[in-house]
């Protein structure tokens, strides 16, 4: 057994509460899950495909597309297939793996938001310098330090985790291997592994939300001193949607690690985990082609060459 546990692998709980509704919930994740794969898929498909798009915000939205994809496939399909077979158990390597995984890409999600934001800020702020300023070399060593960030800050917490012994219950109150759930199994001292979670949770949130929020207040102050109103709507338009997508992320990560858990049940963090864990990574790809007017018309221009494509072949076909 490793690290002294007396179990060779954890019990995902997940919602026990709802197991007569297992294939709803089953289909009802399927179509969020496939929604979302098809969703992120298809704008870094077009903002590779359109050069009208080859531009910074679309160069760091289709890694954040596909940051949500790579999110979102850490907990879905291992949920999926709890509720296919009923089998809820999950062996204790393969627990801390998607601890990590989730762990890195949600740093990376909130590294590269910030990201966004300080992109949005110079688009906005300084517009003659811009292009000099947000260069290809720029976007390419802004999008992997996000990355890199990610891949290396949940290395420390998740080693504290790793050595902590689990020699009493094996069931996880949650429907993913979380830190905290799986941390309040531990019959050892936890103090240093909540600390450790808690300060690099509380560095990345705090510090990225406090770049993303000086970099709207800003373009906040440089938008009010346009003389046009519809220069003003025109020119905060362009950051709307990343500036909803922030506030739903921060909003229910922020309720998830950094308030105090005295009052929330566990059935509570289970609901909001679902929000920011799977429903809102399919929300991100409605929310920026909803409210992009660019991001619209390059997806009607696609599906137009797809559909001419098409036609042409089946001409083609009934010529011969």
């Amino acid at each position: 057994m490793l690290n002294g546990t007396s179990a060779p692998e954890f019990i995902l709980l997940g919602f026990p509460e709802l197991q007569e509704f297992r294939f709803l919930l089953f289909l009802t994740f399927l179509t969020i899950y496939l929604f979302t794969l098809l969703g992120n898929a298809l704008i870094i498909t077009i903002s590779n495909v359109d050069v009208s798009l080859h531009i910074p915000m679309y160069f760091f939205l289709s890694n954040f597309s596909l940051l949500e994809i790579c999110f979102t496939t850490v907990t879905v399909p291992r949920l999926l297939e709890d509720f296919l077979t009923g089998s809820h158990a999950i062996s204790f390597q393969a627990c801390i793996a998607q601890m990590y995984f989730f762990f890195f890409f949600g740093t990376t999600e909130f590294v590269l938001l910030a990201t966004m934001a300080y992109d949005r800020y110079l688009a906005v702020c300084h517009p003659l310098q811009y292009p000099l300023l947000m260069d290809s070399r720029a976007c390419a060593c802004l999008a992997l330090g996000s990355w890199l960030s990610g891949f290396l800050t949940p290395f420390l917490p998740i080693a504290f985790i790793s050595q902590l012994p689990f020699n009493s219950s094996n069931q996880v109150n949650h429907f993913f291997c979380d830190t905290d759930p799986i941390i309040k199994l531990s019959t050892g001292n936890t103090f240093m592994a909540d600390m450790m979670v808690f300060l690099v949770s509380a560095v990345i949130v705090l510090i990225s939300f406090l770049l993303t929020v000086t970099s709207y207040a800003l373009i906040v102050s440089t938008v009010c001193h346009i003389p046009s109103a519809s220069g003003r709507r025109k020119t905060f338009s362009t950051c709307a949607s990343h500036l909803l997508v922030v506030t739903i992320f921060y909003g229910t990560v922020i309720f998830m690690y950094l308030c105090p858990h005295s009052g929330q049940t566990s059935d509570m963090n289970k609901v909001v985990s679902v929000f920011y864990a799977i429903v809102t990574p399919m929300l991100n790809p409605i929310i920026y082609s909803l409210r992009n007017k660019d991001v619209k018309r390059a997806l009607e221009k696609l599906l137009n060459q797809v559909k001419n494509k098409y036609l042409r072949h089946r001409g083609k076909a009934s010529l011969l």
